[in-house]
């Protein structure tokens, strides 16, 4: 294999998921979906992907990293490699993406407060509790909580709670 990348040079898809940093799997996947454009073979049957291919994987892993979907990455190289300019577009996504992160801080900062408010609440109460008694910590929690009945988590942070606490203010 070679350790330098052609400027013109055809490479196996194997040496370009390397100097990619992804699998032959995701570069198959990629020109299924037509992120990549489909390779040519050798006499072989090897893929043969152009030098300019790891430019695209590259541009491609980057803009997942910001939070393109695939379906969306497909759409705007769809148009690129048509001849189009899909940069209005690939804009108003990445402005909808900042209002999606900017509302996923606001619920985990809500969270934060909650959180820190119970384990207070949570430390006075097995304060109170006698040493190997239950305190009932999980039981308060449900208790004081009624409407959390969905999963915390870092995808969906308080998605269902705050919606009901908007409605109940």
């Amino acid at each position: 294999m070679r350790s330098k990348v052609s400027t013109n040079q055809p490479m196996h898809s194997s040496e370009l998921a390397r100097l990619a940093g992804v699998s032959t799997d995701t570069l198959r996947y990629y020109e299924r979906l037509g992120l990549l454009p489909a390779a040519p073979r050798s006499a072989s049957g090897y893929r043969l992907f152009p030098a300019q291919a790891l430019h695209r994987v590259r541009l491609i892993r980057g803009a997942l990293a910001i939070g393109f979907s695939i379906r969306e990455l497909t759409e705007i190289f769809a148009e690129r490699d048509r001849g189009g300019a899909p940069c209005q577009r690939v804009l108003m996504l990445a402005r909808e993406k900042l209002a999606t992160v900017e509302a996923s801080l606001r619920d985990m900062q809500i969270w934060r407060r909650e959180l820190k408010t119970t384990l207070a609440a949570w430390e006075r109460r097995l304060q109170n509790t006698p040493k190997g008694k239950r305190a009932g910590l999980l039981e308060t929690f449900v208790a004081s909580h009624p409407g959390r009945q969905t999963r915390y988590s870092s995808r969906t942070p308080l998605a269902h709670g705050s919606q009901k606490r908007e409605k109940s203010q």
